[in-house]
This record gives C-alpha cells, sequence and structure tokens, in this order.
C-alpha cells in the first residue's frame, strides 16, 4: 500500500507472481509420501528419476507428486488422500528430491482408466517455476495402447519419449524429468 501526503489517496498494488520455493522440505513432505503401497505387495513398482534444471544440472529442492489409478485402472475412492495405513491405495504420493535431484515413489504399475493406456500423472515444483508443471509418465510395453492416446498423439514423434519411462529391471521404471532443454520433458496445460 502506497500513501500520498499530498492527496491522502490509498494506492493498492498487486503482488507480483513469485516463484516457487525454496521451502519444500518445511512445509510439503509428509511421512510416507512417496510410499503409495509398501515394498512387499504383491504388484508394487518404483517409479524414480531425476530432476534437472535447462542446464542439465540436477534440482535438489524440488517436489514430485503423483496421482493414479491402481492396477486395475480403477481410481480410488479417497483419492489424494496424505493418510498412509499400510493397505487403502489413494493415488497420490509425494517426494522431495535428493541433494542430487533423485526422486522415487513404490506404488503400482495403473491399469488403463477406460481401456485407455496406463499413466501416471506427475506434477513438478521446483525454484524457478511460477507455477507447477503438469506431465505423464507412460510405461513402455503398452506400446498398443499408446497408438490411441489422445495426448501420445498430439505429440510429436521425436519428443514423444519424453513421456514413456525406461523399465530398469523388472517392475523398476526410470522417469527424468527436464525443465528445459536438450530432451526436456513435454508439460501439460490444463485449463483452470
Amino acid at each position: 500500500m502506497l500513501m500520498t501526503d499530498d492527496t491522502a489517496q490509498v494506492v493498492r498494488l498487486q503482488t507480483p507472481s513469485q516463484t516457487v520455493g525454496p521451502f519444500f522440505a518445511f512445509a510439503l513432505p509428509y511421512e510416507g509420501g512417496p510410499t503409495l503401497v509398501p515394498g512387499h505387495h504383491a504388484s508394487a513398482i518404483r517409479l524414480y528419476g531425476t530432476v534437472f534444471d535447462g542446464a542439465g544440472a540436477p534440482i535438489p529442492d524440488a517436489i514430485v507428486e503423483i496421482w493414479q489409478a491402481d492396477e486395475r485402472g480403477v481410481l480410488p475412492r479417497e483419492l489424494g488422500s496424505l493418510d498412509r495405513d499400510g493397505y487403502t491405495f489413494t493415488g497420490f504420493g509425494r517426494a522431495a528430491t535428493t541433494r542430487a535431484g533423485d526422486y522415487g515413489f513404490t506404488t503400482v504399475k495403473p491399469g488403463g482408466v477406460g481401456g485407455k493406456a496406463p499413466y501416471v500423472l506427475v506434477t513438478v515444483f521446483a525454484r524457478g517455476l511460477t507455477h507447477h508443471l503438469f506431465t505423464r509418465a507412460y510405461f513402455p510395453e503398452d506400446t498398443a495402447l499408446h497408438a490411441t492416446d489422445s495426448v501420445l498423439s498430439a505429440v510429436t514423434t521425436e519428443r514423444r519419449s519424453t513421456l514413456i519411462a525406461t523399465e530398469m529391471a523388472p517392475h523398476e521404471y526410470r522417469f527424468d524429468i527436464r525443465l528445459q532443454g536438450e530432451n526436456e520433458t513435454v508439460f501439460l496445460d490444463f485449463d483452470e
């Protein structure tokens, strides 16, 4: 607020948009956030990767969230719950990156909702971003369904690979996120 002596008029200035963070380690992570199912769950997979900035350096203070269906392609009734009881699948997870920019989740491979290609919705919060970013992580073994997916079909062939995780071992997938630069991850825009 700015007041002028001459007119005693109050002039209100809009606060400019702020970048996200770096406050993640204090406010956003929570116990069990990256563990959507216990590691011994019969359908457990690891989904992990590194978040990189435009220069290719890892980002040590980002937050990655995932939202997904269960292994049958059913969206949980309590989608997004922060409560972890060890057996209820909520479809939501949140992980802070390490000093090396790495993140990881223990979850299930989602089934395709409505017969579509299975994917995990990924949200990224990081320093320098004025708004969070959305992308998707698809799975390499679902190639036949990829051909019918409306999002993947809208992405050019050369960039499509940035949306497909790499199977590193059975039940283990790597999904690196590049915010800018060479092999930048395709990010999605949602109307608000």
